[in-house]
């Protein structure tokens, strides 16, 4: 897949902290164009949930912004933090930037969100603070991540896949996804 980043924007961010020919980069760039397509072809669909399609797109591109910081050598990330921090590691970065509500996005679309309840009861190394998804454009980034990894840049889930691959955070995050699958299919 040829790298083209349609927002001035994101491509300014990712080339900030993802020097190019790297193949951390290359993982980055790839993932966050498929989540970025499918958001976009959601909102689309969807012209009744108002997403604001610029934002969308840049939230899209840039919500996985945090992982060089985490230690994930499996894709290229040789940072120290544990992986589950990437969404707020992120966040740091882009409220720094200047985005705020690009922020939100990164730091709420881990799982189906993070609630203060999970954050205790599996001892998460996360603030304690709720990371669910709220806006509609937050719900519609955290949805279309499910259906792409970042070790298998070339496949795309199927729903009953991402279902099977959420079910292990509980009940809660399987049906959460389902009422995102009605909303937005």
């Amino acid at each position: 897949m040829t790298e083209h980043i349609e927002s001035a924007v994101a491509a300014s961010i990712v080339a900030k902290y993802y020097p190019d020919n790297t193949p951390l980069r290359t993982i980055l760039v790839t993932h966050s164009q498929s989540v970025a397509r499918m958001a976009m072809d959601v909102a689309r669909r969807h012209p009744e949930l108002a997403a604001d399609e610029t934002f969308l797109y840049e939230a899209a591109i840039l919500h996985d912004i945090g992982i060089f910081r985490c230690n994930a050598p499996g894709i290229c990330c040789t940072g120290t933090e544990p992986y589950i921090r990437h969404g707020i590691l992120g966040a740091e970065l882009l409220r720094a930037e200047g985005l705020p509500r690009h922020a939100r996005v990164a730091e709420r679309h881990t799982g189906t969100g993070i609630t203060v309840e999970a954050i205790r009861q599996q001892g998460l190394p996360l603030p304690l603070r709720d990371y669910s998804p709220e806006t509609i454009e937050e719900q519609i980034v955290c949805y279309a991540d499910k259906f792409f990894s970042k070790t298998h840049l070339e496949r795309e889930r199927t729903p009953q896949q991402v279902l099977q691959s959420l079910a292990k955070f509980g009940p809660e995050s399987v049906a959460r996804m389902q009422q995102w699958m009605s909303l937005f299919s």
